[in-house]
């Protein structure tokens, strides 16, 4: 075999930090030992996986075919490393999942997990649709948990179970109580939503089709539990996942604003990076979420 793990190691942290220096630091070696794995991994093959741009290392066509292959094996390798030291715990997980998901969902699931694999720990990263999938597709997370569809050739998006937004208000809103909104009401309102880039706010304007441009929208927040206090301070009307309104509409904080003609339904998914390696740690995980889906 003409090439080492460790050239892969340092060609997948160049390929990452786009820069030598970084990539020799996060694997605690010296830039001219990191600088020679890499010259000799190109070298013994004759090739160029990176165009040099300055001081920066931009992977070319070549080096962007052979990076998910480096990383699946790298996987694979760690995997049996776990193994000869007879670690039977599935391992360490990474987890992207959406503010709703991050916040309603996920650390349940976190926690089963941690009990189920004694020794293993869960890192949980909690951020926009756009922020996961870029990161799951980057290889820098195992799994994402996401609110809004993503379409990428590098992607796999499996169904995870069913969500609906809710809009809703104040309990001292004029509109509180009503049996349904029309469009004109809507258009009416003072909107109160999330960010672009968001899950919920992808659906919300696919839901809000042909009136979305005209909507006024007075705040744009990107956590849920800011964007509840504002409705409850009765700064406009909200929309957002069921998940996430449960308690409130239980207190009476918040009460729900039926639009029945709008079409507020979605899903969340499970987004993985196709070419990456699936372990037992990533397969517990998606049982677990599955589970709990069964159980609700």
């Amino acid at each position: 075999m003409k090439y080492s793990l460790r050239q892969l190691e340092v060609f997948l942290a160049t390929a990452f930090h786009e820069n030598l220096t970084r990539a020799a630091e996060s694997l605690a070696m010296s830039q001219s030992a990191a600088s020679s794995a890499l010259r000799d991994l190109e070298s013994q093959f004759g090739i160029q996986l990176f165009d040099r741009i300055g001081k920066r290392l931009q992977l070319n066509e070549l080096g962007q075919t052979i990076r998910p292959k480096a990383q699946a094996l790298m996987e694979q390798a760690e995997g049996l490393e776990l193994a000869l030291r007879r670690q039977h715990s599935s391992g360490n997980l990474k987890v992207g999942a959406t503010l709703s998901i991050g916040n309603y969902l996920a650390v349940e699931i976190m926690a089963q997990y941690m009990r189920e694999q004694p020794g293993a720990r869960v890192k949980l990263e909690v951020a926009n649709t756009a922020s996961i999938v870029q990161r799951v597709l980057n290889f820098e997370l195992d799994i994402g948990l996401i609110e809004g569809e993503a379409h990428h050739p590098e992607l796999d998006m499996l169904p995870w179970r069913e969500d609906e937004l809710v809009v809703f208000c104040a309990p001292d809103h004029p509109w509180a109580g009503r049996p349904w909104l029309t469009d004109e009401e809507l258009l009416a309102a003072q909107w109160i939503i999330r960010e672009p880039g968001s899950g919920t706010r992808q659906h919300f304007e696919w839901a809000m089709h042909g009136l979305f441009p005209q909507l006024q929208i007075m705040l744009e927040l990107q956590h849920t539990e800011a964007i509840k206090r504002a409705v409850e301070a009765g700064l406009g009307i909200g929309c957002l996942s069921a998940i996430t309104l449960v308690e409130a509409f239980e207190r009476g904080s918040l009460v729900p604003l039926p639009v029945p003609h709008r079409d507020f339904r979605r899903r969340f998914y499970f987004a993985l990076q196709r070419n990456k390696f699936r372990g037992a740690g990533i397969e517990s995980w998606l049982r677990l979420c599955l589970e709990q889906m069964q159980d609700r």
